[in-house]
């Protein structure tokens, strides 16, 4: 089989180039923003949880130990998690951690929420593109017919750009997006688990929030 008639400089132009405009044209700037930060995500050493929890094991350590109101400052390399813990030294209330961390769970399913859309409109368009780059091509066909050299190189580039949409919508963004979900997924998983460890451990160590009634005279 002779590959290299899978490639079309033309076709490939019209399909991912005018896929990725028309993406652009159709998500707000916030949108392609999450999507980007989504697929660089990708590139890095994913969350873990053991790493994590032997960060602030010292912390928790400290407060089991000689109390909330003794314990020093987190030195986690996770801005969650420092903040989450900042919070929970401030306030002496394992509240305030699992605040925090809903804050953070919050912005990160908003983020997954706009890539994830952006990348199942790319995967929408991808064949649209396609199509496109065929319909282009079988333009330029004139009415009184080409020579058998222009006729191959029109139907070449009509088919392999009907054949490069497919292949970038099922091939490369539909994948692209289930492991963008499954990152996300995992992430959030290892992340509650450590914050429900931290609950555990150093819950029983805070004091309990006092209520305040009004009293009438």
């Amino acid at each position: 089989m002779d590959l290299t008639v899978l490639w079309n400089a033309e076709g490939a132009a019209v399909v991912f180039g005018g896929t990725a405009l028309a993406t652009m044209l159709r998500s707000g700037g916030g949108e392609l923003r999450a999507a980007l930060v989504s697929i660089a995500t990708l590139g890095r050493s994913p969350f873990d949880y053991s790493a994590a929890r032997a960060q602030i094991a010292g912390q928790v350590e400290e407060i089991r130990h000689d109390g909330i109101l003794c314990a020093g400052p987190n030195s986690s390399s996770d801005e969650e998690i420092a903040d989450a813990t900042a919070a929970l030294i401030r306030h002496r209330s394992i509240g305030a951690a699992l605040a925090t961390h809903e804050d953070y769970k919050s912005a990160r399913m908003d983020q997954r929420i706009k890539a994830l859309r952006v990348l199942e409109q790319a995967s929408e368009l991808a064949p649209i593109a396609g199509l496109a780059g065929t319909l282009l091509a079988l333009a330029q066909l004139p009415a009184d017919g080409l020579a058998r050299s222009g006729m191959m190189g029109v139907v070449a580039m009509a088919v392999v750009s009907t054949f490069y949409g497919l292949l970038l919508a099922h091939l490369m963004i539909q994948p692209l997006a289930r492991w963008v979900e499954r990152r996300a997924d995992a992430e959030e998983a290892e992340r509650q688990h450590l914050i429900d460890w931290l609950a555990a451990q150093v819950g029983p160590y805070c004091p309990p929030v006092r209520r305040i009634e009004r009293i009438s005279a």
